[in-house]
């Protein structure tokens, strides 16, 4: 079926051309006529021809006013100029549209016949060429998943990779950075942590075409395969690392992406971000995000929100060891000394008689941690700190003994981390409680402070409240109206001026705000001190 369209001011040509088309090509082709530019454009919104006969002096809205309307919506029509006149300027701005052919009037039927049969092959032709192409792109799109799958597996997996230019070029990749953002799923929340069931690997292949679907609609980026309970995204950058106000943005966008995540998918979602590194490098980001991830208990997290000392490098295989690791990061005591009896309850009834290697395991588990703990900031490194370590294991008369040595180690490097943490989010606590004291009086917000101590706003927001029992407003006001207080107490001062000082530059505001904090007007607070 071909759709024609034809415009034209004079009913007779109308059903001339008309009738011409039904009788010589017969029900293949359907017909609508209009005759004015306006009703041009109004009947191709909805009637979307293949072919348009134009004229070109129509009343109101001429034929190549009509033409560039209908080109906005329909790129792929087909337009046949027809004019009574031989105007060299409406020539060159059909020409100037992409028409196909300018018609003189008076047109015979052969005419038409033929421009009809030439517009109908070329309408073929786009049509076999679509085809074609939707043919290709449906290969790619079974193509490209194990493309991406094989790019992001190798890349951050392995040490020494050799094809990155191949895939780079394969996936049309030319920057030459990129960071990682690992996606986590599960079924809900339990202390700011996703739980995944088992069987929920089953379900995520089952969504995986919708996920890929969804995450590609809002980011330029490469999808990995799915892996346990998570999904690595690179996405690739053309700077080599990005600002504050770019990281917010970045975690801002993957906010609004896991909502629409779990508007389409039956599950709940995290993300974790790692920092911009080169492409070869980007093993490095994804042990960035895994960390955020692990860390971090906001529903997006990047990893300078959580750490500025180092990057945790090592993740096992093995879940009862990764989980182990994860409560040594979190300076969980009582988590990690079950995780690592639990592990050491394995080694002695799955090898008893393998001493030795449950001795290298327990120094590598309590070196591990202390790499961990080094990262972190918490502990510092010597050569001969460790000069003992050795002689210790091998000393030892049985496995309980050995056990006590291995727990007495890991409790030491879990409690420092653990008082690590503490100090640090004390210390962009303290930082942000003395800029809010010294700039009270200013239009502050809490994107001014977080972007002081350098933590995005959403985990900041948590921090704060965590560790100051107050949230950022409720502070702000506080320590405002603690100042306010000692202001009014200078009568040189007057409650306009106290106002502004305290950061509020409505006089009104502020008195209703001094109000509801002390249940007095600034005015009445005054009279009642006797100033």
């Amino acid at each position: 079926m071909y759709r024609i369209l034809i415009a034209d001011d004079e009913g007779i040509m109308l059903e001339a051309i008309r009738s011409i088309i039904h009788r010589s090509f017969g029900d293949g082709y359907e017909v609508a006529t209009a005759k004015s530019g306006r009703a041009a454009i109004e009947q191709a919104e909805t009637f979307h021809p293949d072919i348009v006969f134009m004229d070109i002096q129509m009343p109101g809205i001429n034929g190549i006013q009509a033409i560039r309307e209908i080109r906005k919506f329909n790129s792929a029509a087909l337009f046949y100029v027809i004019s009574a006149y031989d105007k060299f300027d409406y020539a060159k701005e059909a020409i100037a549209l992409g028409v196909e052919r300018y018609l003189m009037k008076p047109i015979n039927k052969n005419t038409i016949i033929s421009v009809v049969e030439e517009a109908a092959a070329k309408v073929d032709e786009k049509r076999r060429e679509r085809s074609d192409q939707l043919k290709i792109q449906e290969k790619l799109e079974t193509v490209i998943p194990v493309v991406e799958n094989s790019f992001v597996t190798n890349l951050l997996l392995q040490n020494d990779w050799q094809d990155e230019a191949y895939y780079k070029q394969l996936l049309d990749v030319t920057e030459e950075y990129g960071y990682v953002m690992v996606i986590q799923f599960g079924t809900e929340y339990k202390n700011g942590k996703l739980v995944s069931p088992v069987g929920m690997n089953v379900r995520a292949q089952n969504f995986y075409p919708e996920f890929r679907a969804v995450v590609k609609s809002y980011l330029r980026c490469i999808i990995g395969p799915v892996m346990s309970n998570r999904v690595a995204v690179v996405v690739p950058n053309e700077k080599p690392a990005i600002d504050y106000e770019e990281r917010i943005r970045v975690i801002e966008d993957t906010r609004q992406l896991l909502t629409r995540l779990e508007n389409r998918l039956e599950a709940k979602f995290r993300a974790g971000i790692g920092r911009t590194k080169g492409i070869a490098d980007l093993g490095d980001s994804y042990q960035e995000a895994y960390q955020a991830l692990q860390e971090g208990s906001s529903r997006v997290i990047h990893v300078d929100d959580i750490s500025r000392n180092g990057v945790y490098e090592g993740e096992f295989p093995a879940e009862t060891e990764a989980e182990m690791y994860r409560m040594v990061q979190e300076g969980d005591l009582e988590g990690m000394r079950r995780e690592a009896n639990g592990f050491f309850d394995w080694m002695i009834q799955k090898y008893p008689k393998e001493t030795d290697n449950i001795r290298l395991k327990v120094l590598e588990f309590v070196i591990g941690a202390e790499r961990i703990a080094f990262q972190a900031g918490a502990v510092n490194y010597g050569f001969a700190y460790r000069k003992d370590y050795l002689s210790a294991v091998m000393g030892t008369e049985d496995f309980e003994e050995l056990r006590l040595w291995f727990l007495e180690r890991m409790t030491a490097v879990c409690t420092s981390i653990r008082n690590r943490k503490e100090e640090q989010s004390e210390s962009a606590v303290t930082r942000a409680q003395n800029y809010i004291q010294e700039n009270f009086g200013k239009d502050i917000s809490l994107d001014d402070v977080s972007k002081e101590v350098n933590i995005s706003p959403y985990y900041f927001s948590k921090l704060f409240k965590e560790e100051s029992g107050e949230n950022f407003i409720e502070y702000l006001t506080r320590i405002r109206m603690e100042r306010a207080k000692e202001m009014l107490k200078n009568p040189e001062l007057s409650i306009k001026e106290v106002g502004m000082r305290s950061g509020y530059g409505d006089p009104n505001y502020f008195s209703r705000i001094f109000k509801k904090q002390t249940d007095m007007t600034p005015r009445e607070y005054r009279e009642r001190y006797g100033i």
